[in-house]
């Protein structure tokens, strides 16, 4: 199970993430609006996985991510952002972000981001045991 810190401006966005992140038995440590309450955020909670927006007010996602990799060198990011911020990918992947997930966020795309990340929870949502079922039937 991964500690997961949500960073977004959104509520809506926060609150549909986090109930993916715990349906994917995931646990959230703690929520943040913006890039500056992220640092402290992930400098008291420490998690494993950040899900960050890119565009936020007083600070951005990509500028918080260099900040938290000062004294974070390991740490895992996943960017949320929306169409037609190709170049702010880009960026905050140079930034030290893991991956990004276009919006609307849903858990099948967290689902195959954390598992990009994270090998051990690479199972997709939605994946059934049918390929056992079709070899038992060889």
């Amino acid at each position: 199970m991964l500690n997961v810190l949500i960073v977004d401006d959104s509520l809506i966005i926060r609150k549909n993430v986090k109930k993916y992140i715990t349906s994917l038995g995931h646990n959230v440590v703690g929520e943040a609006q913006n890039g500056a309450q992220a640092i402290e955020a992930c400098k008291k909670l420490k998690p494993d996985l950040i899900t960050m927006d890119i565009t936020m007010p007083d600070m951005d996602g990509i500028t918080a991510v260099k900040n938290i990799r000062v004294f974070d060198k390991n740490v895992n990011v996943i960017m949320v952002t929306s169409h037609g911020q190709e170049e702010m990918i880009v960026s905050s992947l140079k930034a030290g972000a893991k991956g990004y997930i276009l919006k609307p966020v849903s858990e099948e795309k967290l689902a195959k981001s954390i598992g990009t990340i994270f090998k051990e929870y690479n199972k997709e949502v939605g994946d059934s045991d049918d390929d056992l079922m079709d070899d038992l039937d060889d």
